[in-house]
C-alpha cells in the first residue's frame, strides 16, 4: 500500500510536467516566439554580437515577437518585424530564412532614397529609423505592390533588404517585435 501514494504522486508530476512542456511549446508556436538578432542590419536599435561584422554589443538582443497580431489587425508603418524572407534574399545576400527589419512601405507606397534619406510618399521616414544613413549608397525608386511590405534595416549601409531583393508577401510577415528580454540591460517595450 506504500507503494500506490508514491506511484499516483509520480504519475501527477508527469502529466504536470507534460501539460506545462505542452502549454509552452503551444504558446511559443502560436502565440509569442523569441528570436535571436543575428546581424548588423538594425543596429543600434536591434544589437547583434562581436565580432560580428558592425555588432556594437558583447550578446545579441534577444526579443519576443506577437505572432497573432496579424491575424487581427494590419500591419502597420515603422514596426519592427520578423518575417521569412524571400528567395532572393538568399540569392542577394548570401543569407535566407527569417529576418527582423522596420517595415516603412506598406501596399501602394512608392518610396524613393536619394543621399542617404528615404521617403515614403514624398515624406522623409523618421530620423530614428536610420543610422549611418549619410555612409548610405543605394539610390532609387520602388513602388510597394498590393499585398505585399518593403523593409529596410535600421543600419542601412549594413542591410540587406527590399532594397535589393524587392518586396514581402504579406503571408511571409511572422508579427511584430514586443520586446527585448535579453540581454536584462537592453529591456525594451517595441
Amino acid at each position: 500500500m506504500a507503494h500506490v501514494p508514491s506511484t499516483r504522486k509520480l504519475v501527477d508530476w508527469l502529466v504536470t510536467i507534460a501539460l506545462a512542456a505542452a502549454f509552452v511549446l503551444v504558446f511559443e508556436a502560436e502565440v509569442a516566439k523569441p528570436y535571436r538578432i543575428p546581424s548588423s542590419s538594425m543596429e543600434p536599435t536591434l544589437h547583434c554580437a562581436k565580432p560580428g561584422a558592425y555588432c556594437e554589443a558583447s550578446f545579441s538582443d534577444r526579443v519576443i515577437v506577437n505572432r497573432l497580431a496579424y491575424r487581427f489587425s494590419d500591419p502597420k508603418r515603422g514596426q519592427i518585424v520578423v518575417f521569412d524572407a524571400p528567395g532572393a534574399a538568399a540569392q542577394q545576400c548570401g543569407a535566407g530564412g527569417t529576418y527582423v527589419k522596420r517595415l516603412v512601405g506598406l501596399p501602394g507606397d512608392v518610396l524613393t532614397e536619394r543621399k542617404g534619406v528615404i521617403s515614403v510618399n514624398g515624406k522623409p521616414v523618421p530620423t530614428g529609423w536610420s543610422h549611418n544613413a549619410k555612409e548610405d549608397t543605394i539610390a532609387g525608386r520602388w513602388k510597394v505592390p498590393a499585398g505585399r511590405y518593403f523593409f529596410v534595416g535600421d543600419d542601412r549601409p549594413h542591410s540587406c533588404d527590399s532594397r535589393i531583393w524587392g518586396s514581402v508577401p504579406r503571408h511571409s510577415l511572422i508579427g511584430p517585435v514586443l520586446l527585448t528580454y535579453w540581454p536584462p540591460l537592453r529591456f525594451s517595450l517595441h
